[in-house]
C-alpha cells in the first residue's frame, strides 16, 4: 500500500493563487471581487463567520457612498443588489451650533447625479457575499483563521488554523486598523487617539429628510444625520453619527430610549419633528493612523490597515475602495503585460497612487476635527465666516463638492466606471 508523507498531505492541500486577500469586509471583499472579475486567481480570508455579519446586532453603521464610488461599485456588479437600500444624498447643510451662518450643497448646482448614497453596512455586506459566491475564480475562506504566513522571493505562503495553505505571488493585507499583517511586516504606523467615541444608531423621526444630510459642528464634535431609506416598521429614518468625549460616551449609551432621544432631539433640533432610536446602539473609538509604507515585496496595505480616519468627512470607506481601484488596475495591468504583480516595482505604483492622497485627505479631516470640536470665540468667529465664504464662492463651493463626490484627481478606472 502507497505511503503518503507530510509534506506530499501538504502539498496536496496547497492552494495556488496570483492573490490572497487576509480580511474580508467591504474593502478586501470588493478587493477580491475585482481581481477575480478580471480574471486573476484569488483567496480570499476571513476569521469572522459571513453568517454573523449580516444579523442586525453586528453592526448597526451606515456608510456613505461617494458619487465616483457608485461607478466603482456599478462596474464590479455589486451596486444593483444595493438599489432598494440606498438613499440618494440631494443636499448637504453643514452649520456650526447655533451660528446662522452655514454651508451648502446642492446635487443641482453640479447636474443630475445625487453628491452619493446612504447604505447600512450590512446591505453592502449581503451584496458583496452574494457576488463572492459567484466568481469562478475566487475561494472565499470564512471563517477562517491565518496561523502563520512566509514571505520568499518567489512568493508568499498562508498557513490556516486547519493546516490547508496558500501559496499566492501576493499579500494584501485587509484587516482592519489593528492589522496584525501590517505588524507582522513590521511596518510602522503614526497614531494617536482623539479622546472621542463615535456613537451609532439610528433614528425614527415625523417628517420626511428629503435627501437632506446634516452635519452640525458642538463643542464635543461633529454629530451628523444622514438620510436612511424609509422602513416599514419605523417609516422615516435617519442614521446618527454622534461624536462624544470619551469619557461621557458611556453613559450617553446607558439612557433609556426616551431620554436617549431627548438627547438627540436636542443636539438636532426640531427640523424632522419628533424622533425616536430605533433599534440598538454602537459605538466606536476614534483614531488617526497611517501606515509609513503601503508596501513591501509581496505584500500590500489597503483600507483601514494602511490608514484610519475621522469621521468627519464621510470619507473613511471611500478611501478604503480608492485603495481598491488603484491597487486592483495595477495588479491587472501588470498581470496582462507578464509581469509579477508581487514585484517592489509593480507594488511601488501603487503606493505612488494613493499615499499622497491619502495622507492629504487624512491631514485634512484631522485638522477639520481640531478646529471644530471645541467652543472659543474666536475660532468659531473664524471658522463660520471661512464656511459662509465658501458657500458665496461658486467655483471653490463645487470643487469642494466634486471632491466629496470623489471624482478630482487621476481616478482608476473603476472609478471612472470603466471595467478593469
Amino acid at each position: 500500500m502507497p505511503h503518503t508523507t507530510g509534506a506530499e498531505q501538504r502539498r496536496n492541500m496547497t492552494e495556488r493563487v496570483d492573490v490572497a486577500i487576509v480580511g474580508g469586509g467591504m474593502v478586501g471583499g470588493t478587493l477580491a471581487a475585482a481581481l477575480a472579475e478580471a480574471g486573476l486567481s484569488v483567496a480570499l480570508v476571513d476569521r469572522a463567520d459571513p453568517a454573523e455579519q449580516l444579523e442586525q446586532a453586528y453592526d448597526g453603521r451606515t456608510v456613505a457612498i461617494a458619487h465616483a464610488t457608485h461607478r466603482l461599485l456599478q462596474a464590479t456588479d455589486l451596486w444593483t443588489r444595493l438599489v432598494p437600500h440606498a438613499e440618494p444624498i440631494l443636499d448637504i447643510r453643514v452649520t456650526d451650533g447655533p451660528s446662522l451662518l452655514f454651508l451648502h450643497y446642492d446635487y443641482r448646482e453640479l447636474g443630475e447625479d445625487p453628491l452619493g448614497y446612504i447604505v447600512e453596512n450590512r446591505a453592502i455586506r449581503r451584496s458583496l457575499f452574494a457576488r463572492l459566491g459567484g466568481l469562478e475564480t475566487l475561494r472565499f475562506r470564512a471563517p477562517a483563521a491565518l496561523a502563520r504566513h512566509i514571505a520568499m522571493p518567489a512568493g508568499v505562503t498562508l498557513t490556516l488554523a486547519d493546516g490547508s495553505e496558500i501559496d499566492a505571488a501576493l499579500l494584501v493585507a485587509a484587516d482592519g486598523s489593528d492589522s496584525a499583517l501590517r505588524r507582522a511586516a513590521g511596518i510602522a504606523s503614526a497614531q494617536w487617539d482623539y479622546g472621542q467615541t463615535a456613537i451609532v444608531c439610528t433614528m425614527a423621526h415625523e417628517k420626511p429628510h428629503r435627501g437632506i444630510a446634516h452635519e452640525r459642528f458642538l463643542p464635543a464634535g461633529p454629530f451628523a444625520v444622514l438620510p436612511m431609506t424609509d422602513d416599514p416598521v419605523h417609516g422615516h429614518r435617519s442614521s446618527i453619527v454622534w461624536t462624544e468625549k470619551k469619557a461621557l460616551a458611556p453613559a450617553m449609551l446607558a439612557l433609556p430610549d426616551a431620554d436617549f432621544s431627548f438627547e438627540l432631539h436636542r443636539r438636532f433640533g426640531p427640523w424632522l419633528g419628533e424622533v425616536r432610536v430605533a433599534g440598538g446602539r454602537w459605538s466606536y473609538p476614534l483614531r488617526f493612523a497611517h501606515a509609513e509604507t503601503y508596501v513591501k515585496p509581496r505584500f500590500a496595505l489597503v483600507g483601514d490597515a494602511a490608514h484610519t480616519m475621522h469621521p468627519i468627512a464621510g470619507q473613511g470607506l471611500n478611501i478604503g475602495l480608492r485603495d481598491v481601484a488603484a491597487l486592483a488596475e495595477v495588479l491587472v495591468d501588470a498581470k496582462r503585460l507578464g509581469l509579477d504583480i508581487g514585484s517592489a516595482a509593480v507594488l511601488e505604483r501603487y503606493q505612488r497612487w494613493r499615499r499622497f492622497d491619502n495622507q492629504v485627505l487624512l491631514g485634512v479631516t484631522d485638522t477639520l476635527n481640531r478646529l471644530f470640536s471645541n467652543d472659543l470665540a474666536p475660532l468659531r468667529l473664524v471658522r463660520d465666516l471661512g464656511m459662509a465664504a465658501v458657500n458665496r464662492l461658486g467655483p471653490l463651493k463645487h470643487f469642494f463638492m466634486r471632491h466629496a463626490m470623489g471624482t478630482v484627481g487621476d481616478l482608476p478606472r473603476l472609478l471612472r466606471g470603466e471595467a478593469l
